[in-house]
């Protein structure tokens, strides 16, 4: 069998050790990668829900606003809420 020469020994630890720091920095770089993907997906899971959310809440006010359109049932919630009253009507105000 031939020796290597000195040259030869130096490139080929001079390689592996690139391919070492090379496959080191893949590995690191992945891992960071994936988490920031896990991440992410997990801020669009609630960012959805929280969409979902808002999208209820809006359809919620929508069918209020269509409500308050309707003259008796503004009238009803006026009486309601700030305690008005029509003409020989007496509130009475009970605190639970």
């Amino acid at each position: 069998m031939k020796k290597m020469s000195t040259k030869t020994k130096f490139r080929v630890t001079f390689l592996g050790i690139s391919l070492i720091i090379a496959s080191i920095v893949f590995v690191t770089s992945s891992f960071s990668y994936t988490s920031q993907i896990i991440k992410t997906k997990k801020e669009i899971e609630k960012l959805n829900i929280t969409y979902n959310e808002k999208l209820e809440k809006e359809e919620e006010l929508q069918d209020e606003i269509n409500k308050l359109k309707d003259p008796e049932y503004m009238a009803k919630y006026a009486r309601e809420k700030f305690l008005y009253s029509k003409d020989d009507e007496i509130i009475i105000k009970i605190v639970d």
